[in-house]
């Protein structure tokens, strides 16, 4: 009897054991030290990162697993939706890219003609414009690496006036869909009220997504492109300037931690704004909801609505947006808010609270650099965690965000060629921008790599690398006039270039209609001078990226300019100080015209400029491969057409790269004057006014820094002046 009560006992307790088993009650294996994933591996706790520690994402978070997600989303419609969204979801470059397209004529996008009738957003003619007006645009299909629609998918949401009706059907009749290949779709809002899925209401088929609020279970790891969201009203061009104050210290502002947003009572909305009114206390942490939003917010409005509202109201955003060092950036209806882009710009370090959200380029961007990236569920822990990073790392995080800013989401330009050139390294791999080059300044927009895969042939790395440029110079002297005589200023320029302790070589750039002298013309020197005729005797010729430059430095000079071998000298050891500068002596200056609403161009003699004139300057040589690849072509037919301006455009091009000033060295009163003067200037303002345009800005900056010659015009014996000849100027 016992033996049977210990056998049915037995068997019952197997029993139960395998239907624990089967309904998961049970973990097989050892105990698990954190959550566990739905895909079956564990996820360890993390703790929020001390000042002394970098910062680091938390724990890996699913935004499907949310509750707000779960109430309105059954599993079948997330299977669905994600079915009818990413029939391509295993797409990656290898599988779902035809690479041969980009193997004859390098990367090269066709924007779609616009079709009559379809209606387009400013917002999207902004981004197609911004493509046919780069360098990658090509107006041949079959030329074309990439391919961009002109039907409007920025916004996807059924409920807005922007929504494109039968988008689907559009899209399968164009002869060069082919299943989405090789494509590139934009987008910014996808799904609608109440659940706001990522639903484009279109299959894409293998094409690529630049998508906002792209969440890190859809987005398909280099192959999108996760973008930020930026309104109707964010610039095409140029873009407003960080409003970080240079060496701001203490970093510390009025308010610790801020946030001004709707708070949602139906539909999906982040649970965390909910919770917020709990680490507001009204002094240096300032959360604030408002539930007035909505036709008939107040039929949902719940007991904490009027008293929300009210503080609500007490708060000016900008105010706070200007004045607080960090600033919470939940996720609202969708991932992405446009508070991200606001944060950035206005220097306050952005605290990201939005569980599975794919960071804008975060391909290419390091955002533990720039912002605290969080957790949804430890809200409680933020105020302490933010209080405890060290104002050094704040400074450097604020900094961070100017610098992100500036370089890639100041304006629609910078979105839409950042996320090209992301692509573009994906297809040229073998030339593709470094970590360092994406992170750091000038960044990788200005930062071609197909000029060189080693940052010591920048001018902008040699600090961080701790290198220096190399000692030499090659002058490149633009000559235009028959030689004629031995007495003409350009052969006395070699002579006195050529005695330069630094100079490598002299490149004579023949832009004359006349033929080459014969080499018995030229005067002997120690330095090689090698004569190269100018490539369509065009302007823009003297900025080629020739092979024959074989140092990092180039003295541009016109073949009229008149320097001594010391004032040669000088230059170039301060240009040594500031290689990713120009460096040089005539000096001009810009201003603006309130009369006539336009820029002005000047050559006074005051105590302030702008620009040095490359027709006695030192740069670094990649600025001339830069001028070549990067300014759009326009730019240079009107120097070319004009005759003129090249130099004021390279001064813009260095400028936009740098954001400082170029260096004034000593005085030089003695140039001459043209006799048009006046005719010359209005040409060189209307110059100015077209490259501002293009820039989206004025990128040049002034300065009213000069730098002389240690005891230069000091009364001390000229025995003991290193840079003697200058003082008899």
């Amino acid at each position: 009897m016992q033996a049977k009560k210990r056998y049915l006992i037995s068997l019952l307790t197997g029993a139960f054991l395998v239907l624990l088993f089967y309904f998961g009650g049970v973990v097989p294996g050892p105990a698990a030290t954190g959550s566990r994933s739905r895909h079956g591996y564990n996820r360890p706790e993390q703790p929020w990162p001390h000042f002394s520690d970098p910062l680091q994402h938390l724990s890996p978070w699913d935004h499907s697993d949310t509750e707000d997600y779960n109430v309105h989303i059954s599993p079948r419609q997330k299977r669905d939706v994600n079915s009818s969204v990413y029939k391509g979801k295993r797409c990656r470059m290898q599988s779902c890219f035809d690479f041969s397209l980009c193997q004859r004529n390098g990367f090269k996008v066709y924007v779609y003609p616009q079709q009559k009738g379809e209606k387009i957003s400013e917002s999207y003619q902004n981004i197609l414009s911004t493509i046919e007006g780069s360098r990658f645009y090509t107006s041949d299909p079959g030329q074309a690496c990439l391919f961009v629609l002109s039907l409007d998918t920025l916004d996807r949401d059924q409920l807005s006036p922007q929504y494109v009706h039968n988008l689907k059907t559009k899209v399968q009749s164009l002869p060069l869909w082919n299943n989405g290949r090789n494509h590139l779709i934009f987008n910014l809002y996808s799904g609608t009220w109440p659940d706001y899925t990522e639903d484009l209401g279109f299959d894409i088929g293998q094409a690529m997504l630049a998508k906002a609020s792209i969440s890190t279970e859809n987005f398909r790891p280099n192959f999108d492109v996760s973008i930020p969201l930026f309104s109707k009203d964010h610039p095409r061009t140029g873009g407003d300037r960080g409003y970080l104050k240079y060496n701001t210290i203490p970093p510390f502002r009025k308010y610790m931690l801020v946030f001004k947003g709707k708070r949602y009572l139906t539909g999906i909305g982040s649970d965390t704004r909910n919770a917020l009114y709990h680490v507001h206390n009204a002094e240096d942490v300032v959360l604030l909801t408002t539930c007035k939003h909505g036709k008939d917010w107040q039929k949902h409005k719940d007991a904490r609505c009027d008293k929300d509202n009210a503080e609500y109201e007490k708060y000016d955003y900008r105010e706070m947006l200007h004045n607080s060092t960090f600033c919470l950036v939940p996720r609202g209806r969708r991932l992405g808010s446009f508070r991200f882009l606001e944060a950035l710009q206005a220097a306050c370090v952005p605290v990201m609270l939005s569980n599975g959200w794919e960071l804008p380029f975060s391909e290419v961007i390091d955002w533990n650099t720039a912002a605290v990236i969080g957790d949804e569920r430890l809200l409680l822990q933020i105020p302490s965690t933010v209080r405890s990073i060290h104002q050094d790392k704040i400074l450097a995080l604020r900094q961070q965000t100017q610098f992100l800013w500036e370089a890639y989401f100041s304006s629609v330009e910078k979105i839409v060629l950042t996320t090209l050139e992301i692509i573009q390294d994906r297809v040229l791999q073998q030339t593709s921008r470094s970590n360092l080059m994406w992170n750091s300044h000038p960044g990788g927009l200005f930062t071609l790599p197909h000029y060189s895969s080693y940052l010591g042939d920048f001018p902008f790395f040699y600090a961080e690398l701790g290198i220096k440029p190399n000692p030499k110079f090659t002058a490149v002297i633009h000559a235009v006039t028959p030689l004629v005589s031995q007495s003409q200023p350009i052969l006395k320029l070699l002579v006195s270039v050529a005695r330069s302790q630094y100079c490598a070589q002299i490149i004579v750039l023949w832009n004359c209609d006349k033929p080459l002298p014969a080499k018995h013309r030229w005067p002997a020197t120690s330095v090689p001078i090698i004569v190269i005729e100018g490539e369509n005797k065009v302007m823009s010729s003297r900025f080629q990226p020739y092979d024959s430059i074989i140092s990092d430095a180039v003295l541009s000079l016109d073949e009229d300019t008149v320097l001594s071998t010391t004032e040669v000298d000088f230059a170039f050891t301060v240009w040594q100080s500031f290689p990713e500068r120009i460096v040089g002596y005539p000096a001009r200056s810009h201003f603006w015209d309130n009369n006539k609403e336009r820029w002005g161009y000047t050559s006074k003699w005051t105590n302030d400029y702008s620009m040095v004139l490359t027709g006695a300057a030192i740069y670094h040589r990649y600025y001339h491969f830069l001028y070549s690849h990067f300014l759009p072509s326009s730019l240079k037919s009107m120097v070319d057409q004009l005759a003129n301006c090249e130099d004021i455009l390279m001064n813009f091009l260095v400028s936009a790269v740098t954001k400082l000033p170029p260096i004034k060295v000593t005085q030089k009163k003695h140039l001459s004057k043209p006799s048009n003067i006046v005719h010359l200037f209005l040409l060189r303002q209307t110059c100015m006014n077209k490259f501002a345009s293009w820039f989206g800005g004025m990128p040049l900056v002034h300065s009213q820094m000069r730098l002389d010659p240690v005891l230069f015009k000091d009364q001390v014996s000229i025995l003991r002046k290193k840079y003697r000849e200058i003082e008899r100027l």
